[in-house]
């Protein structure tokens, strides 16, 4: 199931509490460098590492093609790039529930 028909179940299932979107993850990103490594073996190794607003970076797993001559750049890059995502929504999601446990700590004392 890609990310995009798991967005699409959700809205159709009207769920709609605060959560973390593809969208917030998209507009959390504000750089991404890849990495590249030739191993002593040949194979190609490439990570991601993607820089978010709040100037905190992070890296997935490496994308790695087994024999040098399947490597392809675009290909390694997008595999690189979605694990490095990947490694974003625990993150993200635990900076919305403290936002979210904060309000509410607020709403009590104010309300």
């Amino acid at each position: 199931m890609t990310d995009q028909s798991i967005e699409q179940e959700i809205r159709a299932k009207c769920l709609t509490a605060p959560r973390v979107t593809p969208a917030d993850i998209e507009a959390n990103i504000v750089d991404t460098e890849i990495v590249k490594h030739v191993a002593k073996s040949g194979q190609v190794l490439r990570w991601a590492v993607l820089t978010t607003c709040n100037g905190f970076a992070v890296a997935g797993k490496p994308s790695c093609s087994v024999s040098k001559e399947n490597d392809n750049a675009e290909i390694g890059e997008k595999v690189a790039i979605a694990n490095a995502k990947e490694e974003l929504w625990p993150l993200m999601g635990y900076a919305l529930k403290e936002k979210l446990a904060a309000q509410d700590d607020q709403e009590e004392h104010h309300g």
